[in-house]
């Protein structure tokens, strides 16, 4: 009985259910069970007030077998967590479970072995969470919660969907790969805990709310300034401005015309594909390690911010391995070759927005220049490729 998950993902489970272990004067609780069936391995941890299960599909190989379960205990998680926490995230870590009673984590450079007590009967929390979800909607649910377990549900690192069904049933949470609950508490004496509908409790606040505008929506607060590249920090403005800046590139690909401007047509189709890319990089790492995909994104806007984007690639590319001078050499030299043999890019823009204006009936004059000429054959204006340096000289000198 085995299931073998890298060492992210078993750090991820853990980390999501730790919070939710009961205390140590209660042992049956004091732990995290490991319960693998046909598709899952899950991590589920209770307290009685709050019960929280994490998921990770198996492998292909490891699936169909029959299911297994035992409780870490509540001693030896902190432990666990380190050794795990110490290793890559892709190690991979094969997970045991042994006649002798006997939880094995055998990792690529150590294994840790943990005895379990196979007679501790752990709560059916599939059973509970079933019952919770099959809740009808009682009235008008106002449950009080106990603040202080909020910040046991921090760790999933997610946004979580609710479900309130009555005033005295446990709350659900659903979220990635991610279930839970949480008991309402009984309400205090003091406020509007002690009321129990929500017409009660907001009345005490009617004669304070009443001098606010009607109309004010959350969205209307203001917004933060934006770093100088406008990086956003969150992960979700992130995704949605990378495939923006598809959808808009892909437009700007249709508007401009590859005969006339090669260099603009070819930018917004590096621009396009780079966001494309970027997007599901970001989106494939959001799904294997959510926590990665946004301490990339908060490190990458602080380094737009910082404006020294060159210089990060230099040195990233020199520590990859990589000959960033070289690169920067054969740049150049294609722009000389290039400054050689063809019009100046912005001579070929000028030639077009001069065509733009006599096709719009707008007159002007141009002085003889060495950048563009009207080429009355053709009726439209041109870039003028560059002379080789002695030719030029000639030209002036005659």
């Amino acid at each position: 009985m085995s299931v073998t998950i890298n060492a992210h993902q078993l750090k991820l489970l853990l980390d999501k259910t730790a919070a939710h272990m009961g205390h140590d004067g209660f042992e049956p609780l004091y732990g995290i069970r490991l319960d693998v069936d046909s598709q899952y391995l899950y991590a589920v941890a209770t307290d009685r007030f709050t019960i929280a299960a994490a998921r990770f599909r198996l492998d292909s190989g490891d699936q169909n077998q029959e299911p297994w379960a035992a409780t870490i205990p509540g001693d030896i998680v902190p432990a666990l967590r380190e050794w795990v926490g110490a290793m890559k995230g892709a190690s991979y870590i094969t997970i045991s479970a042994t006649e002798e009673a006997r939880l094995v984590f055998d990792g690529p450079l150590s294994d840790l072995n943990v005895a379990v007590s196979l007679s501790l009967e752990f709560p059916d929390w599939r059973g509970l969470l079933r019952t919770i979800a099959a809740q009808t909607v009682d009235g008008e649910p106002f449950p009080a919660l106990n603040s202080d377990l909020f910040r046991k549900w921090s760790a999933a690192e997610q946004s979580l969907r609710t479900r309130i069904t009555a005033d005295r049933k446990a709350v659900l949470f659903f979220g990635e790969d991610f279930i839970g609950a949480q008991m309402p508490s009984g309400g205090g004496s003091i406020g509007p805990t002690k009321e129990q509908t929500f017409d009660s409790a907001h009345s005490l606040w009617l004669w304070t709310l009443a001098a606010g505008a009607a109309d004010v929506d959350m969205a209307s607060l203001p917004l933060p300034e934006p770093s100088r590249l406008w990086a956003t920090r969150s992960i979700d403005e992130t995704a949605a401005n990378l495939l923006k800046g598809v959808l808009d590139s892909t437009s700007n690909v249709y508007n401009t015309s590859f005969d006339d401007d090669q260099d603009a047509w070819f930018a917004h189709i590096r621009s396009g594909v780079s966001d494309w890319m970027a997007y599901r990089y970001l989106d494939a790492l959001h799904q294997v390690d959510p926590r990665a995909a946004r301490a990339v994104v908060e490190d990458t806007a602080e380094q737009l911010d910082s404006g020294e984007l060159g210089e990060w690639a230099y040195d990233m590319a020199e520590q990859s391995g990589f000959n960033p001078k070289q690169w920067n050499d054969d740049y150049e030299a294609r722009l000389a070759k290039q400054y050689a043999e063809e019009p100046r890019k912005w001579a070929v823009r000028l030639a077009l927005a001069l065509n733009d204006a006599k096709d719009a009936g707008i007159g002007f004059r141009v002085d003889d220049n060495p950048h563009v000429t009207f080429d009355a054959e053709a009726s439209e204006w041109k870039a003028i490729k560059p002379q080789p340096a002695e030719t030029a000289t000639a030209d002036a000198t005659a």
